[in-house]
């Protein structure tokens, strides 16, 4: 009898290999980020790790341990050098600190601080209020930013104080919109902590003269300030194929999904590896010290999802030249079209160039 040869049956493959070989054949035709990707936010969740989701209370308050041990050597050996020519370093150093510590505070307004509710509360009071942020107030206005990102009407942009542009409301007022009913109170307790900082910095003051607190604190507080919009900018822009949605054509992943991850250098372990912030908003429930692996792991499914950051040296120089041409051709996006990109307003950028007009 003639045998009959069969071609041998592969053997089931499980989702995260499924959606990694939906990501590579990705890579191999032409990208089109207007396009939803060809996998689940389930892909890339059962790509993680299990022990990536695990919060340890001890490990996430040594962190806040060095900082706030580095932060008071800092100030302490300042005090006693008082030269001019040590000041500009102290205050670059110091703010570089102050901004170590909001991003711990961040992540006890995620909960990826500890499985612990009164314990992240607690510590990200403590942490924001030292640096003048309004603890819950931000913490719920994030909160909307993450549930949104990428919603051109429902997404909401850090700014000083205020909330997004052509949106009223402020972080302190617990009668903003921002806020429901039941978050008011919430809102009341980090907006009296922020006057009692206020107090407290004003007493000092009285003590030991305006110029030192400002010395000591103000700069460092400014150079805080800096670190937070450079950042948050910075990772939802410099990509001219970073789009924002509309109606059916926003999801949670697709929003996500066009935040950018950034090296910066040395920085990276001091300011707790924020700069690792694609899987940070598609799953902010993993810990700070968790995330690198998180990436390297999800980085098969995500394929060109998932944007490979420029290298840094040992300071993130090389982001100076990114935030400058982002701000020369990044100004809108267009009022029609579900899927739209970043345009240039040429009596901005002083050039005919007006960036990319790509809309679906």
């Amino acid at each position: 009898h003639a045998q009959i040869h069969r071609p041998s049956m592969a053997p089931a493959m499980r989702p995260e290999q499924e959606a990694s070989c939906k990501a590579t054949e990705d890579h191999r035709s032409e990208f089109d980020a207007a396009k939803p990707p060809p996998f689940r936010i389930g892909d890339v969740r059962a790509a993680v790790p299990a022990h990536c989701w695990r919060k340890s209370p001890l490990r996430s308050l040594s962190y806040v341990a060095r900082d706030v041990v580095v932060v008071a050597a800092l100030a302490a050996a300042a005090w006693r050098a008082d030269s001019w020519a040590l000041w500009p370093l102290y205050w670059a150093v110091q703010g570089t600190m102050f901004w170590a510590l909001f991003v711990l505070g961040h992540d006890c307004g995620h909960g990826s601080f500890s499985d612990s509710g009164t314990l992240n509360s607690v510590v990200g009071h403590l942490l924001h209020t030292f640096i003048l942020v309004p603890y819950n107030g931000w913490r719920i206005s994030h909160r909307t930013h993450h549930q949104n990102h990428g919603h051109i009407e429902k997404d909401e942009s850090w700014h000083p104080w205020y909330r997004s542009p052509g949106k009223e409301g402020s972080h302190f007022n617990p009668s903003s919109d921002l806020f429901t009913p039941k978050e008011r109170r919430d809102v009341i307790i980090s907006t009296t902590c922020w006057f009692t900082m206020i107090a407290l910095l004003i007493g000092m003051a009285c003590v030991f003269g305006l110029v030192p607190v400002l010395k000591l604190y103000g700069v460092p507080y400014i150079v805080n300030v800096m670190w937070l919009d450079l950042v948050t900018y910075l990772h939802h822009h410099g990509h001219q194929d970073l789009p924002w949605y509309r109606g059916e054509e926003w999801s949670y992943l697709r929003g996500g999904l066009t935040t950018v991850d950034r090296d910066y250098g040395w920085i990276n372990n001091i300011h707790h590896d924020i700069g690792t912030h694609v899987i940070h908003h598609l799953f902010p429930q993993i810990p700070h010290y968790h995330l690198v692996e998180a990436t390297k792991a999800a980085r098969p499914v995500l394929g060109r999802y998932y944007r490979e950051p420029e290298k840094s040296g040992p300071l993130p120089m090389h982001l100076i030249t990114v935030l400058l041409k982002s701000l020369r051709v990044d100004h809108f996006v267009s009022d029609v079209g579900d899927v739209v990109f970043y345009q240039t307003d040429p009596s901005l950028s002083g050039d005919k160039w007006t960036g990319t007009d790509k809309q679906k």
